[in-house]
């Protein structure tokens, strides 16, 4: 219990700065370009917004599904580096009580250190045995590590909030080639460029009907050439089949729009070209 009480305390005197967070806007907007976020026509019924959180330290944002157990989408800046592929995997604290750390852990760092049973971590989000004794889906980043300089960067995408049951053959072949060598190409002449890759849920689930599996996989990007000038690009997968397709943007937010069946989306600021 004075565990719990000190855990609550230490949560009110970081308010504002938890990784579950009420809006991107107001915590970690720079994941964005021009500080904006994709539009609320991605928003699902139960979502959180998290600002991925590594050793006191953001490194992307992902608004996540609690009911279908997989992110809507991440979204961060490329700056692939070379180094060591982490083998860690983390889950977020604050999707079981704001109480709880605002840092990604370990599931048996949080049971053995703070007691928490594997059915209340997994209440809201995936754990490592949704994923276990698969049959053609992996576990298939949003946000890859290989985007990203550093091992403690590389790392913070080992969030299985960051993760969705991908095909196997999808993840290892076609997406592979686009994140490793279409991503490379496209982004050369680019100052920077934020990125948002996204999964379409479907109709079927892994893990007795715990974790979504996603439809389609999407990817989207936009280009800083310069102060004024700007291009974007984009992709989308269906979620059994080694295909990607390339689009606009203005195609892709089309796509997505027909998709959700919600309201028009907007992946980007309008300073992003659409064609």
């Amino acid at each position: 219990m004075l565990l719990l009480l000190l855990q609550v305390l230490a949560s009110c005197l970081w308010l504002g700065h938890s990784e579950v967070v009420t809006s991107f806007e107001s915590s970690c907007p720079q994941f964005f370009f021009q500080n904006t976020p994709p539009n609320e026509a991605l928003v699902p019924e139960n979502p959180a917004w998290i600002c991925q959180r590594y050793k006191n330290q953001y490194y992307f944002a992902t608004l996540y599904d609690m009911s279908r157990r997989i992110p809507v989408y991440s979204a961060y800046i490329y700056q692939p580096g070379s180094g060591k592929r982490p083998n860690t995997w983390l889950i977020e604290p604050q999707l079981i009580s704001p109480a709880y750390p605002k840092t990604m852990e370990r599931e048996r760092t949080l049971s053995k250190e703070i007691k928490i049973t594997l059915e209340e971590i997994g209440k809201h989000q995936a754990v490592l045995q949704d994923y276990k004794n698969l049959t053609g889906l992996n576990r298939g980043h949003l946000n890859p590590n290989s985007h990203h300089s550093d091992f403690n960067s590389r790392t913070a995408t080992f969030t299985l909030t960051n993760i969705v049951p991908q095909n196997e053959k999808l993840n290892g072949g076609a997406w592979n080639n686009y994140e490793q060598q279409t991503m490379i190409k496209n982004t050369k002449g680019c100052n920077n460029t934020y990125v948002v890759v996204g999964a379409v849920p479907g109709n079927n689930y892994i893990a007795n009907g715990r974790v979504n599996k996603p439809s389609y996989i999407w990817a989207s990007a936009c280009c800083e050439l310069n102060t004024k000038d700007r291009k974007t690009w984009a992709v989308i997968a269906e979620n059994d089949r080694d295909e990607v397709k390339s689009l606009t943007l203005g195609e892709l937010e089309d796509k997505l729009t027909q998709l959700y069946g919600r309201s028009r989306v907007s992946l980007f600021d309008s300073a992003c070209p659409r064609k």
